[in-house]
């Protein structure tokens, strides 16, 4: 009797409705962490579905999902029976957060430096470009929104999946706590030119100049951070 080969099943397709509702949901976390991350969404606030729904004219179930992520990367705290509140900043749960950055940050740069493939290469050289009018301009919210493509296409281009799950957890904490005291103790256009020492080391493919460009800018941020320290002392 001949058996017939069992198959592998196959992934179920997302439909129309669920990959609407995936890319709402996207769209929401964009927009929810940006505005905590530069403190439209102040620290402590309580915020509601309902609410953000209504102000960013997006389906409650979206708002759900991004928040549930958001909470995930401690930029919200969800208490149950209580609501929604954006978490405080905290800069001793800074400190702890560097410590295990450094590590992975040089990490990702050399693999990044590694295994990325001629187009990421030219979007690095595009984030150097971008970071380096930034630091012309001091153009905060231009910073912001490159760091962000920075660390997402670093994650991408180094592929390793443990690395960039740790990673993942920490950049809006790290931006938000940038954003919040920049203007105080902060460099923008040094920031900002550091960025784009990293972007171009990995985009020229040198491993050695990729992670030490990282621990320049390791060292720039726990520097800034520990004068945030001393500034409230």
């Amino acid at each position: 009797m001949t058996r017939t080969p069992s198959r592998t099943p196959r992934r179920r397709k997302a439909g129309p409705a669920e990959a609407e509702s995936q890319s709402l949901t996207e769209v929401a976390y964009r927009r929810l962490e940006e505005m905590m991350v530069t403190l439209r969404l102040a620290p402590g606030s309580g915020v509601s579905e309902a609410e953000l729904s209504r102000r960013l004219g997006i389906g409650r179930t979206p708002i759900r999902e991004a928040l549930q992520r958001l909470a995930r990367e401690r930029l919200v705290v969800i208490l149950p029976r209580r609501g929604i509140v954006v978490s405080e900043i905290n800069a001793l749960t800074q400190l702890r957060l560097i410590e295990t950055r450094r590590e992975l940050e040089r990490l990702l740069s050399r693999r990044a430096a590694k295994r990325a493939n001629e187009a990421e290469r030219a979007r690095f050289r595009a984030i150097a470009a971008g970071m380096a009018k930034a630091a012309e301009d001091e153009d905060d919210i231009a910073f912001m929104r490159l760091d962000q493509a920075f660390n997402g296409l670093v994650i991408e281009a180094a592929r390793n999946e443990f690395a960039a799950g740790a990673m993942t957890l920490m950049h809006g904490l790290s931006r938000r706590y940038w954003y919040h005291h920049y203007k105080q103790v902060a460099d923008l256009p040094l920031s900002a030119r550091l960025h784009g020492a990293v972007a171009e080391a990995i985009a020229a493919g040198d491993e050695v100049k990729a992670a030490e460009a990282s621990d320049r800018l390791m060292d720039y941020i726990e520097s800034f951070t520990r004068a945030t320290v001393d500034a409230a002392l």
